[in-house]
């Protein structure tokens, strides 16, 4: 699967959610998540790819449902958007693939908790993301696309500052804030 994505940082997600309600986007997510950040002792998906090894488990309150999901995540630019490759399998057991990517020589190198709330409007996801504040103190909104063009569109819809986008991962925001100490 590929993702075409940027993030808006510095939101209010109180006034960006009323915003997305306001244009008529449709509610599709409102999850409480963890995410388990997997690589090796000396980074090589972060180095090779800027990528990682996740393992995320996922409540979504909207659809009352529970969703475990490993993703294998490189990217593959970050020349105006953000645009990965990514490989997903659904988790019957959570735990027993953390030990087996342990076996195989990964480490957990950092789990964070985040609120996600998730709209669509005209084909465009808009995410807000609230995470723990170890992982991340500070709000944002991720944009996601089937085509690059569409950004321009989707921040347009919104009146957002173009100041405010970033094609950052959150390891690299974590980085910048000096919450990641490796």
């Amino acid at each position: 699967m590929k993702e075409i994505e940027v993030k808006v940082l510095n939101i209010d997600p109180c006034s960006m959610e009323k915003k997305l309600i306001t244009l008529g986007a449709v509610k599709v997510k409102d999850e409480k998540q963890i995410n388990m950040i997997f690589d090796t002792k000396d980074y090589y998906l972060d180095r090779s790819s800027n990528g990682y090894a996740r393992i995320r488990v996922t409540e979504d309150k909207l659809r009352n449902r529970q969703d475990k999901i490993f993703t294998l995540k490189k990217n593959i630019t970050t020349d105006g958007v953000r645009e990965n490759k990514e490989h997903n399998m659904e988790l019957a057991d959570d735990e027993l693939m953390v030990q087996i990517l342990i076996g195989l020589g990964y480490e957990l190198k950092h789990t964070g908790k985040k609120h996600r709330i998730s709209y669509e409007l005209e084909g465009i996801l808009y995410e807000i993301d609230i995470w723990d504040n170890d992982t991340y103190p500070y709000p944002y909104m991720e944009i996601e696309v089937n085509r690059e063009e569409d950004i321009d569109r989707a921040v347009e819809l919104l009146g957002i500052d173009r100041g405010n986008i970033t094609t950052k991962s959150i390891q690299q925001l974590r980085k910048e804030l000096a919450l990641d100490n490796d």
